[in-house]
């Protein structure tokens, strides 16, 4: 039993969140900036990797839907949709019914201090520019995935399927035995951050309601997935814990694919959809972040005195559910395509804008926790609906105890499993 807690990933990524915070409280600080200075080259590392493990996930699932790609396509991206803006009309309904009594007669203070800028600045920086975009991983990987259920190229599946074993390999040995390091890093970095305290003074409130409302619509999620999929929502949230804590950690959806993917394994969903589902909506799925920036918007305009409709809001919330998946998995990627939406749909002005970013950024591993264990969620419905139907490449089961690699002895391994039917 010993033994299995400790080879667990799930352990090392708390040990690690416990570490750091407890660590930033006596680390000088040329100790703490070798973390920051790690987890700058591991960030960067994640920029130029993700974008090609979409690719090499995605590819293969497009391919294995046969005729019936822009069905499943359709399919999940309609749920993923509809998960975002429920997200945001719950999130309106809360700020309608709880800002009277909890704000009451706060005024709107703008003047906060940039978070990203009072953390530790690393000893040095190497770009590693990523071969393309998030996006443009998808599309590429949609284009030829379907290319290639009308071109039945027995050498093109072959390629895609060992880059696909190799790019899960670098996962296994490489990616996922360093994230509680990068997690230890992170939460260093924002103990001894001195900013934090102006925001949390102007914003402190929504903030903590922000928090405990991911958790609602986490908690909403997976009751729906449950009564659906025929799965006990509870445990298979349990299963989710790794993604949810390496999220904490890295407060991106893209860099948290390896784990969300290994944990909804864990749940039983057919490895060719989660394939298919989890990178797809690491880009197109943000319930979390929809709740914090409608919680957070609507406090300024309460607190603002701003005069906006309801069919201003309203029409807030469907576009900002489109401009999302424009936005990139990395951090801060969701409210920067809100910026725009923010100041032409609701008026925000500058101050307004530089508020919306600093308590956006405090907490923003809590939205992309809660984004990326609602990918499972959504794993699960379009599991029961689309098990058996995507024939694309199997990996073998030591896949599934991803999580369980012990961070100094990954042992997890990728071999090329069935062909395409």
């Amino acid at each position: 039993m010993k033994s299995k807690i400790l080879s667990s990933l799930l352990f090392w990524i708390v040990v690690a969140i416990v570490l750091g915070i407890v660590c930033s409280l006596f680390f000088p600080e040329w100790l703490a900036r070798v973390f920051v200075t790690f987890n700058g080259l591991f960030s960067n590392f994640l920029g130029f990797f993700v974008p090609v493990l979409i690719f090499a996930l995605i590819a293969p699932a497009i391919a294995g839907l046969g005729k019936g790609a822009g069905k499943w396509l359709g399919v999940t991206a309609g749920i993923a949709y509809a998960s975002t803006i429920i997200s945001g009309l719950i999130a309106w309904g809360t700020a309608s019914a709880l800002y009277p009594s909890l704000l009451g007669d706060r005024t709107l203070n703008t003047d906060v201090a940039d978070p990203e800028a009072g953390g530790l600045s690393p000893f040095f920086e190497v770009e590693m520019p990523a071969p393309f975009a998030v996006m443009s991983a998808l599309l590429l990987a949609f284009v030829i995935g379907i290319a290639m259920t009308a071109v039945k190229s027995d050498n093109m599946y072959r390629v895609l399927d060992e880059l696909q074993n190799v790019i899960l390999k670098v996962v296994t040995s490489f990616v996922i035995p360093l994230l509680p390091i990068y997690i230890f890093g992170t939460f260093l970095n924002l103990g001894m951050n001195d900013n934090f305290g102006s925001t949390m003074a102007a914003f402190g409130t929504v903030l903590l309601l922000s928090v405990v409302m991911t958790l609602v619509i986490i908690l909403l999620l997976y009751v729906v997935a449950g009564i659906i999929a025929g799965r006990n929502p509870i445990t298979a949230l349990g299963n989710m814990l790794p993604a949810y804590f390496t999220a904490l950690g890295t407060s991106s959806s893209a860099a948290t694919i390896p784990v969300t993917y290994a944990s909804t394994l864990k749940n039983k969903v057919d490895e060719n959809v989660a394939g298919f589902v989890v990178p797809l909506c690491a880009t197109i799925h943000l319930s979390g972040s929809m709740m914090k920036i409608t919680l957070y918007a609507l406090a300024i305009v309460y607190m603002g005195h701003m005069d906006v409709s309801a069919g201003q809001i309203l029409g807030f919330l469907l576009l900002l559910g489109i401009m999302m998946v424009a936005a990139p998995g990395v951090p801060g990627g969701a409210i920067m395509a809100a910026v725009g939406l923010l100041q032409s749909n609701l008026g925000f002005d500058e101050s307004a804008i530089s508020l919306m970013i600093a308590a956006y950024i405090v907490v923003d591993s809590f939205g992309t926790a809660a984004n990326v264990t609602g990918d499972g969620a959504i794993a699960l419905i379009v599991n029961r609906f689309a098990a058996g139907r995507i024939q694309g490449y199997q990996l073998e089961d030591e896949t599934r105890e991803l999580d369980d690699a012990s961070p100094s002895t990954p042992t997890s391994r990728v071999e090329s499993g069935s062909t395409r039917a």
